[in-house]
C-alpha cells in the first residue's frame, strides 16, 4: 500500500501541504491543470526553493490572476469542482474538504453550510490549494494518509471583528476527534510570532458579514516548552488533514520512496516553519504468525558505553528487534550475546552490520524462526494538554496490549519539567479512560 505521512507538528496550511508535495514529486504543471480544470485562468501556481532556519524546503505560491473575482459559495464551489474535467479520486477528494469547511463555518456563525460564502480572494486561494494538492496526492499514487497531531498555535489573532482566540473557531471545529497540541516553543528561544504560519488564507463568513483576513497575530513570549504564540493552522489546513487521512499515528512501518518539505510563509527562530510528507510502500502488519531470521553473535570486547548507539543502529537499519544477553565465554570472560530479529530479505544487510558496528568476527544466522504477532494500532491521549502516542496489540480488533510510547513521554516530561513516571503515570491513566485497555474493543 503506497501510504503518505504528513507531519504536521510544526503547524499546517494549503500551501505548505502543496509545497511538500511537489517536493516529493508532484509535477507543478500538472497541479496547474488540475486546478485550471477547475477555476481557468484564474490562478498561476509557482514553486521556489526556501530555507526555513537550516531546513531545505519548497516554498509553493499562488498568484490572483484576475481583478475582481466572482463571489463564491460552497454551493458555487460545488458546482465548479463536480463539472470540471477531473480525476474521479481528485474530485470526490476535493468535494469533501470543502464540504467539512463550509460545515465547520456554519456550525461556527449559526447558518446553513449553503450559505456560507468564501473571501473572494480566499476562494481562489483555497480552491488552489485543495485542488492542488488532492491531485498531488493521486499523481504520487497515495492510497492511504497518516498524519501526526496538528500544531494549531496559542493567544489571539486580530480579525475584522475583533481579537479571536487562536485557534480560530473554524480549526477548532475542523479538529474535533483529531489531536492537537498548541506547539511548543523551543527552549532558549522567545515566541515572537505574527500572522499566518503559511500563506493560506480560506478564511468564510456567512452571508451578509463583512469580508475578512486574519491579520498579524497576537506577541508574545511562549518561554521555553511554553506553547507557541500565533496561528500555526489555518480552516483549509486543519480540513486537509482531517479529510484526507484516515487516522493519526506516528510514521508507519514503510520503505520510503520519496520525503518532501513544504515551507510556510514565515521563517519562525527556533524551529523550521515547514510541513513535511513521507512517501512510502506501507508494510502492513496482521495479525497471525510470520516467518523472520535471527541473527546471534558473541561479543566480549566491545566497550559497554557502545551497547546502547549499536542497538539503536540495528533497529534504524530496518531490524524488527535487537537486544543483548549477558553471558560467560571461554577462560572465564564476560560477554554479551547481540540478538537482531529481522526480515529474511535483511538478512545479509543486517550481518554485514553487526560486523561493521561492532568487534565481533562473525555472525550466526538461524532462518525459520516463526513469531506470532498482534496487529498494530496507534491512539493518541492528551496528557496535560498533549498529545501521547499509546501503541496497541490487538486480535480481531480486540485490545491485547496498550502501552503509551515512552519517547513520547519522555520529551513530555522534559518539557514539562516532571518526573518521567509521573508523566507515564498520567498517560496510562489516559489509556485506560479512553477504553484503551486489555479486553475492550479497538473504536
Amino acid at each position: 500500500m503506497t501510504t503518505l505521512w504528513l507531519d504536521a507538528s510544526a503547524g499546517m496550511a494549503g500551501d505548505m501541504m502543496m509545497g511538500a508535495l511537489i517536493d516529493a514529486g508532484a509535477d507543478v504543471d500538472a497541479l496547474q491543470a488540475a486546478v485550471d480544470a477547475v477555476i481557468p485562468g484564474s490562478v498561476r501556481l509557482t514553486a521556489a526553493p526556501a530555507t526555513r532556519q537550516g531546513m531545505r524546503a519548497t516554498k509553493a505560491e499562488v498568484a490572483t490572476l484576475v481583478d475582481d473575482p466572482p463571489h463564491r459559495t460552497w454551493a458555487s464551489i460545488r458546482a465548479l469542482l463536480e463539472r470540471a474535467e477531473l480525476a474521479p479520486t481528485t474530485r470526490a477528494r476535493a468535494l469533501a474538504v470543502f464540504e467539512a469547511i463550509a460545515r465547520a463555518e456554519g456550525h461556527v456563525h449559526g447558518v446553513d453550510p449553503e450559505q456560507i460564502h468564501f473571501h473572494e480572494v480566499g476562494a481562489l486561494d483555497s480552491i488552489a490549494d485543495v485542488v492542488a494538492c488532492c491531485e498531488g496526492l493521486r499523481l504520487l499514487g497515495v492510497e492511504r494518509v497518516v498524519a501526526t497531531p496538528v500544531a494549531v498555535g496559542a493567544g489571539e489573532v486580530q480579525v475584522a471583528h475583533g481579537l479571536m482566540p487562536v485557534p480560530v473557531p473554524a480549526v477548532a471545529q475542523l479538529a474535533l476527534g483529531w489531536p492537537t497540541t498548541a506547539g511548543l516553543v523551543p527552549a532558549g528561544h522567545h515566541g515572537h510570532h505574527h500572522g499566518h504560519h503559511g500563506g493560506d488564507h480560506a478564511h468564510t463568513h456567512p452571508h451578509g458579514h463583512d469580508t475578512h483576513e486574519h491579520a498579524a497575530g497576537h506577541q508574545g513570549h511562549g518561554g521555553a516548552g511554553g506553547p507557541m504564540p500565533g496561528e500555526l493552522c489555518t480552516p483549509t489546513g486543519m480540513a486537509l488533514v482531517t479529510v484526507l487521512a484516515e487516522r493519526p499515528g506516528p510514521q508507519p512501518a514503510m520503505t520510503t520512496r520519496a520525503v518532501g518539505v513544504g515551507a510556510g510563509t514565515k521563517d519562525i527562530p527556533g524551529r523550521p516553519n515547514v510541513v513535511r510528507v513521507v512517501l512510502g510502500d506501507e508494510d502492513t502488519q496482521p495479525a497471525g504468525s510470520d516467518e523472520v531470521c535471527e541473527l546471534a553473535a558473541n561479543i566480549d570486547d566491545l566497550d559497554p558505553r557502545v551497547w546502547p548507539e549499536v542497538l539503536a543502529a540495528l533497529m534504524t537499519a530496518g531490524a524488527f528487534d535487537a537486544w543483548s544477553e549477558p553471558a560467560v565465554m571461554k577462560k572465564g570472560r564476560p560477554a554479551h550475546v547481540l540478538h537482531v530479529l529481522c526480515a529474511p530479505a535483511q538478512a545479509d544487510a543486517l550481518s554485514a552490520r553487526i560486523m561493521t558496528l561492532t568487534s565481533t568476527f562473525g555472525v550466526r544466522r538461524y532462518a525459520g524462526v516463526v513469531r506470532d504477532v498482534l496487529a498494530r494500532d496507534w491512539r493518541t491521549v492528551t496528557v496535560d494538554g498533549h498529545a501521547v502516542w499509546v501503541k496497541i496489540g490487538h486480535r480481531d480488533g480486540v485490545i491485547v496490549q496498550a502501552q503509551p510510547e515512552f519517547d513520547d513521554v519522555a520529551a513530555l516530561a522534559a518539557d514539562l519539567g516532571r518526573p518521567v513516571a509521573d508523566v507515564l503515570a498520567g498517560a496510562r491513566a489516559a489509556a485506560e479512560a479512553a477504553g484503551l485497555r486489555s479486553g475492550e474493543r479497538l473504536g
